[in-house]
């Protein structure tokens, strides 16, 4: 089994918004690795960190899983931000899962995952990385659920 750190900015679509929704396609991923974790690595069950970004106290914010198998992100075909002119739907370009809120934890801080020596190297933390997806290793995640979800 894998595992997942998921980055959403919150005034987009926070922990609390998908604990309301329960389940979330996670679409508007741009970036084409982001893209081929999702459409090659991620399976349904699998664990989700989601993470907090873009904001004043970014942070792992809660626990997700995978949802779905891989499918058609729909913004891609829609007119706005997310659009994508070269996607047909016979051969989309952009990939989406769905993920499930499992629950929400106490905000575990960038600086605090800066600070704690068993998660140095995690990607987040690697200089120069942005993307919105990044694979989490099993002690990270069993470090994480054992010191810091309640």
């Amino acid at each position: 089994m894998a595992y997942w750190l998921m980055k959403s900015e919150p005034d987009e679509y926070s922990i609390d918004d998908l604990l309301r929704d329960k389940k979330s396609a996670w679409f508007g991923v741009r970036n084409y690795q982001a893209r081929n974790f999702m459409r090659d690595d991620m399976k349904i069950g699998e664990g989700v960190l989601f993470y907090h970004s873009s904001c004043p106290q970014p942070g792992i914010a809660g626990i997700a899983k995978v949802a779905s198998k891989p499918m058609p992100d729909k913004t891609q075909f829609e007119p706005g931000d997310y659009f994508e002119p070269k996607s047909t739907p016979e051969k989309p370009i952009w990939i989406c899962v769905e993920v499930a809120a499992v629950k929400k934890i106490p905000l575990l801080s960038l600086a605090t995952i800066r600070a704690t020596p068993e998660l140095e190297s995690m990607r987040i933390l690697q200089r120069g990385n942005r993307l919105s997806i990044t694979p989490i290793t099993d002690a990270e995640w069993n470090f994480i659920n054992q010191h810091f979800v309640k």
